[in-house]
């Protein structure tokens, strides 16, 4: 462009040069007298100023239609992607900075291109994970259950689920409540997640208790996926109503929170157990304990207590116990929702950096 502007400006000053001294010279040389002399220089610069303008109105359209056709392509190029069409492309035919610029437009189109179809898999990603995921809670004589989970991505790696447990001798409970959380975050940990969906699932339907359940799922998910470095915390419980008892595993997960409104006292479901697909040889011990009527157990993923607000300060889990206290007589659903309500007045307009899922059980 400025090869383009200064050749511009050199012809419109050297036709004048020139003009001029033509013009000098040709005065100066001739013998008529000065009345004759003016007369021909009034022509010679009427005729000179008449063909500088021509020549230069010539160079202005030649520069500006050299400059303006490939900045019309590249705004018709960029309002087509402002509307959502990333097919067209800019002919580039010089080396220059419009040629560059042209180059740079055409990759950013196709870089858009490859994102939206990346956004658009990424939808379709999680409408498929938002549907394996539970669409109502579950109704069970002599318990009331209400969960959620929200993620801070297209896709994560939070899971919870009620499978039908009908097998199982020693929970007595139709009901099997699982939580749980994979490393990371993305397609990767939505593909593990589906996994050990269908993994537990499809055992849950066999005959044994949660720790062989757990035992089995991790001896799978130890042998696809060791190599990789991801991981799945999980926890599974099963509540018998009619004992009044609760069962569970738990495979590095965060213990689920047990409170007891007529001890008023707190209690963490924990028990030893390694990290689904970490270690093969793995196994999983089943825990058990009375529950007093009224009971509310909470399952969740660390999400919950590790959400930050603009400050950076943690919500952490004294706000979640003074909750499950001042609401224990509520319903689940209602626990769950004023939960999640405090999280989202907590958070503020800070950005949600990690999945939250949760499961309120009450007795």
């Amino acid at each position: 462009i400025r090869v383009r502007l200064a050749a511009l400006l050199f012809a419109c000053n050297l036709i004048p040069f020139f003009a001029t001294i033509q013009v000098y010279y040709g005065m100066s040389a001739a013998d008529d007298n000065p009345a004759l002399v003016l007369d021909r220089l009034g022509d010679a610069l009427v005729t000179n100023s008449l063909v500088f303008i021509a020549v230069g109105l010539w160079l202005w359209t030649l520069v500006s239609t050299n400059l303006s056709r490939p900045f019309k392509a590249i705004i018709r190029t960029l309002s087509r992607v402002r509307e959502g069409h990333f097919d067209d492309r800019i002919q580039v035919t010089s080396n220059d900075e419009l040629g560059y610029t042209g180059d740079v437009v055409n990759q950013m189109t196709e870089g858009l291109k490859e994102r939206e179809h990346m956004r658009l898999a990424m939808m379709l990603a999680r409408e498929v994970q938002q549907n394996l995921l539970p669409h109502n809670d579950p109704r069970v004589d002599g318990l009331d259950i209400a969960g959620t989970s929200i993620y801070c991505d297209e896709t994560g790696g939070d899971y919870y689920d009620y499978i039908p447990y009908e097998t199982g001798k020693t929970e007595g409970s139709p009901l099997a409540v699982v939580v749980g959380d994979v490393s990371g975050h993305g397609v990767p940990s939505a593909l593990l997640m589906a996994t050990a969906r269908a993994l537990l699932r499809q055992r849950l339907s066999l005959p044994g208790d949660l720790a062989d359940v757990f035992n089995d799922v991790n001896c799978q998910l130890a042998q696809d996926i060791g190599d990789s470095g991801q991981f799945m915390t999980l926890m599974g419980l099963a509540v018998n109503p009619a004992s009044g008892e609760v069962t569970w595993v738990r495979a590095g997960h965060d213990p689920a929170i047990l409170y007891d409104p007529r001890a008023d006292r707190f209690e963490r479901l924990a028990g030893p157990g390694l990290a689904l697909g970490v270690d093969v040889s793995s196994r999983y011990t089943l825990q058990c304990r009375h529950l007093a009527e009224g009971s509310v157990i909470l399952l969740g993923t660390d999400g919950i207590w590790e959400t930050c607000n603009v400050r950076g300060e943690m919500f952490g889990k004294e706000p979640i116990l003074a909750l499950l206290k001042s609401h224990a007589r509520d319903p689940a659903e209602t626990i769950r929702d004023r939960l999640v309500d405090t999280l989202e007045a907590f958070r503020g307009n800070s950005d949600l950096e990690d999945d939250v899922t949760m499961v309120v059980i009450k007795t």
